[in-house]
């Protein structure tokens, strides 16, 4: 491709991955948690719950790839004509094959979107890890390097955030009318351990995405949780956990709940096992209405933000398209 006309030949969507069929579940599972240590008996249960309530099929690669194809058609009214890759941590399409196949099209520039809001180790370090070491692989094999800029910070785009909104407006529509004025957002995002969260963003930038979605509500009626734990008993992690919060709030007269999966991007097995299954379930058994709301998955107006911060970065090298990309640029 020829850099002269173009300061990027394509842009590249950055995800978690999933299973896409019970084949897939198992050696997924050992990817996620290779190098943790993670009883046998553990892995079989999640394995089960892949399989019985999902099928083995997680809804994050449609849900993504859907999210690539809108982007596209987004990026290409404004002028902007590149391919749009998928690279998955955990399975197919892995990040490492997308960065092999993107060298030997003629790639060598290209803009990335994490597929997290905040920032952490786990939500993003950890997939800039992963791109540094697929393009030190591409080195090793005699392919051409490819050079990463990563799109500016969005977990308070106002477009994000609007995003939201209008998920937890339906969010509310689906609680019975008696119920809606006593509901409760829960905003919920991964939680990590607590020496982790000292070293970085990440709580501060979550509340800052829930302060925009409540000033947009104008609702006063909101905390953080945290879910889906998975570190060893002893190592404090952020909380409170979602499903204990509820119990004890409703010890204390709560009655209804709508859940905002704020730190999520896609409807996932993770989002869809915790809020739609464990916590509708604890809500029924503890007479608390629960409603949930979906993640952004490809509403217009993500849509329409993802093409914003990519049109931003694009815009940034495209006056002097040769320019070099300082590492992990910009964020």
């Amino acid at each position: 491709m020829d850099d002269a006309k173009t300061p990027f030949d394509a842009i590249v969507i950055i995800g978690f991955g999933g299973p896409n069929g019970p084949g897939d579940v198992r050696p997924f599972l050992e990817n996620v948690i290779r190098g943790k240590s993670v009883p046998r008996a553990r892995i079989d249960e999640i394995a089960e719950r892949y399989l019985s309530l999902f099928g083995g099929v997680s809804p994050i690669t449609e849900i993504m790839q859907r999210q690539a194809q809108r982007l596209r058609q987004k990026l290409h009214e404004s002028g902007i004509d590149v391919p749009i890759h998928l690279g998955m941590r955990n399975w197919h399409p892995y990040l490492s094959d997308m960065f092999v196949d993107l060298a030997r099209e003629g790639a060598r520039r290209v803009i990335a979107f994490i597929s997290a809001p905040h920032h952490s180790y786990p939500s993003c370090g950890q997939y800039k890890q992963d791109v540094r070491d697929a393009r030190h692989r591409l080195v090793e094999r005699g392919l051409p390097d490819v050079e990463v800029a990563y799109v500016e910070d969005w977990y308070d785009h106002e477009k994000f955030i609007a995003a939201n909104v209008d998920q937890v407006r339906a969010a509310f529509c689906r609680l019975e009318p008696q119920m809606q004025p006593r509901a409760r957002l829960l905003f919920t995002a991964h939680s990590i351990p607590v020496a982790m969260a000292d070293q970085c963003r990440y709580v501060d930038q979550i509340r800052t995405s829930c302060q925009r979605v409540v000033d947009q509500l104008g609702c006063k009626d909101w905390v953080l949780v945290f879910q889906s734990r998975s570190g060893r008993p002893e190592e404090p992690w952020l909380g409170p956990d979602i499903a204990e919060y509820l119990r004890a709030e409703q010890q204390r007269g709560l009655s209804a709940a709508v859940l905002i999966p704020i730190g999520f991007t896609t409807d996932h097995v993770e989002v869809i096992y915790e809020l739609d299954h464990r916590l509708v379930e604890i809500g029924r058994e503890i007479s608390v209405a629960v409603a949930r709301a979906q993640t952004v998955n490809d509403h217009p107006l993500f849509i329409d933000m993802m093409a914003d911060v990519v049109r931003r970065t694009w815009n940034r090298y495209a006056k002097y398209p040769c320019l070099p990309i300082a590492a992990d640029a910009a964020s």
